[in-house]
């Protein structure tokens, strides 16, 4: 295999070569210096070391201009974003070093996409073994003791009968949320009943608790997505609405599920106080890293007093 100098050596070599052919120049050229030089030995010296400069500021700025680009893409380059490859010159070592930064870039994407997916299908098993004890074990405990309020109730003396009716009502309530949670953790409605039936549930769950009412939009005629898709779409519509109920204190919230060319694209839209988007909390993050799992791009968009859009764009299989 042929020796391929460092960027190191290129350098050191040229301006080797560069030296070595002025200093051949005084030497073989009949080119002198005086002790008092003349003014034509100054220009000749001075146009000399100008070829000398050029010729090792073109190669260098040649070379190291790649070292520049990888240098100032290191800074702003973001894995939620993947994707954004540098431009590969046509050799040299500033070739060498492109070609290898984007390597590195592919290597980390996909291992940050297979973290990702180990870590959110990980979460997903544990949002269903937590639905499932809360639905079994919780559920049909509170079950049993309102049955048995019910009993205690019908043969306690009347003065005791109206406060045993307040703690079953309140039995009664923490059974519901139970039951809501576990909706929430393990949307059965999407497995039985397919993507438009959840978010419709999800809405009319969200405006059942939080009183501020949802408008839904879902276009006719959208192409089926993987069951993984469908989980990402209801995930991040679900973590939007939450969002919408703790920060954005609206009055109205908008979701849409539309076609756009090649994607599928969902919508949140609510008018409550909105955000500048400068620091995005552990929510949006985990939207955008879900969103990757499908190839699907998650954007915030909307400002102080304008509301906040969050828009999730997921590609149609072909």
């Amino acid at each position: 295999m042929a020796w391929q100098p460092s960027l190191f050596w290129k350098v050191f070599l040229t301006n080797g070569v560069v030296f070595v052919v002025g200093t051949l120049t005084l030497v073989l050229s009949p080119a002198s210096v005086s002790r008092q030089p003349l003014l034509s030995e100054v220009l000749v010296l001075t146009v000399g070391l100008g070829l000398m400069l050029l010729a090792d500021a073109v190669f260098l700025r040649r070379s190291l201009t790649p070292v520049d680009r990888v240098v100032a893409q290191m800074a702003t380059v973001e894995l939620l974003k993947p994707g954004h490859r540098l431009a590969e010159p046509s050799g040299g070592p500033g070739a060498q070093l492109v070609r290898g930064y984007n390597a590195m870039l592919d290597r980390l994407e996909a291992e940050r996409s297979a973290s990702n997916a180990q870590a959110l299908a990980a979460q997903e098993a544990e949002r269903h073994r937590i639905a499932q004890e809360l639905h079994d074990q919780v559920g049909q405990s509170l079950t049993v003791v309102l049955l048995g309020l019910k009993q205690v109730q019908a043969q306690a003396p009347p003065e005791l009968a109206e406060e045993l009716g307040l703690v079953r009502e309140s039995v009664r309530a923490g059974l519901d949320d139970i039951r809501r949670v576990a909706r929430e953790l393990r949307p059965g409605v999407l497995e039985d009943l397919g993507l438009h039936s959840a978010l419709a549930a999800l809405a009319s769950d969200f405006s059942a608790h939080s009183g501020t009412h949802v408008r839904r939009t879902v276009a006719r005629g959208l192409p089926a997505l993987s069951p993984q898709a469908e989980l990402v779409v209801y995930r991040v519509a679900q973590e939007a609405l939450t969002n919408v109920a703790r920060h954005a204190d609206a009055q109205q919230v908008t979701l849409s599920l539309t076609r756009l060319g090649d994607r599928v694209v969902l919508e949140v839209s609510d008018d409550g106080r909105g955000t500048d988007g400068s620091h995005p909390g552990t929510g949006l993050l985990g939207m955008r890293e879900r969103a990757l799992l499908v190839g699907g791009e998650v954007t915030v968009t909307g400002g102080p007093g304008l509301g906040t859009t969050v828009r999730l764009a997921v590609p149609v299989p072909s």
